[in-house]
């Protein structure tokens, strides 16, 4: 796991994310840009190493915006075998997709992906991995520890114990709806190490007890940055291990609204909480429940500065939405 960052370490300045409209030619020519994020089948593919098309859909939206990371130093990238990055010397971003068949299924493309990224971070100038996302198709899909999720979880565990030095970055696994067995993994690492958050309201997620699979997900609440952002992982209507609220689709974000609010006081934000600018990603498993998800994190979160709204299944199948983002925490 990740050492916390020093107290009398010298102040980094903050990888910018946030979400724009803008031609993918013009924000690849700007020097800053690290990465961009493109969503559905309508987001241009492009063969250079800071874009990335991952296969969730956008809701309440025509055209979603490109989730931009700027960062602090002109951006140099490239490719190393399967994995594309792009680096500002303080931050790194980088990025896999994993054909499943290739490797005996999604268990075997996690192990595969996590056994590509590890020792590339580790070897770089830029060796914290704080924050990953895995996308996946049909994640719900099979019984009991035959289900997707579960075999993703064990097959990322095998890969991050044997190369992933920080073993619980903060994360994010959603299902696509796309048919494409194709396993996408992305993420940020930094020069500086970063303070791993719990949330108090929930069990550690490595934790969980048995019924929930073999294997428990490997994955932080959230990551403290030595910029002071919290990365906030993958966030639902969890409370202590269980699932609440089946079906009612006000009280999961009730519930998941508390959660974030939790751990941002937990990571060092004046409550409520989530009272600053925020850039927000909800994941949405009924496409009618969108505009309602939005309105809710509106009202509910009025400051923030941005929500991009994504079809996508919960790693559980009775949660109906699961919120992600990055909260700069301040002073």
């Amino acid at each position: 796991m990740s050492t916390p960052m020093s107290l009398h370490a010298a102040p980094v300045a903050p990888l910018a994310i946030r979400y724009e409209h803008a031609a993918l030619d013009a924000l690849l020519a700007a020097d800053d840009v690290l990465a961009v994020i493109g969503f559905g089948r309508a987001a241009p593919a492009s063969d250079d190493p800071r874009v990335l098309r991952v296969g969730l859909e956008p809701l309440a939206a025509e055209v979603a915006p490109f989730e931009v990371w700027r960062g602090v130093a002109p951006v140099r990238h490239g490719r190393d075998g399967e994995l594309a990055w792009s680096s500002d010397g303080e931050h790194l971003f980088f990025a896999i997709e994993v054909d499943e068949a290739a490797h005996g299924g999604i268990g075997g493309a996690a192990e595969h992906a996590y056994a590509c990224l590890g020792p590339f971070v580790a070897a770089s100038d830029t060796p914290h991995i704080l924050r990953l996302w895995n996308y996946l198709d049909a994640i719900n899909l099979g019984d009991g520890d035959d289900e997707r999720y579960r075999r993703f979880c064990a097959g990322r565990a095998r890969g991050m114990d044997a190369h992933v030095p920080a073993r619980y970055p903060a994360a994010t696994a959603i299902g696509r709806h796309d048919g494409v067995r194709r396993l996408q993994v992305y993420g940020l690492a930094a020069r500086h190490a970063g303070t791993p958050v719990e949330n108090p309201r929930q069990v550690s997620a490595w934790r969980y007890p048995r019924e929930y699979g073999p294997t428990a997900p490997t994955f932080a609440r959230g990551m403290r940055t030595a910029s002071a952002e919290l990365l906030i992982s993958g966030t639902a209507a969890v409370v202590g291990h269980a699932s609440r609220h089946a079906g009612d689709i006000d009280a999961q974000l009730d519930e998941t609204i508390a959660n974030l609010q939790s751990l941002a006081i937990e990571a060092g934000a004046r409550p409520p909480g989530l009272d600053g600018h925020s850039v927000m990603k909800a994941y949405v498993r009924r496409e009618a429940d969108a505009p309602h998800v939005a309105a809710m994190l509106h009202a509910r979160l009025p400051s923030l500065g941005g929500l991009v709204l994504l079809g996508g299944d919960i790693c559980r199948r009775e949660l109906l939405v699961e919120v992600d983002g990055v909260h700069v925490l301040g002073d």
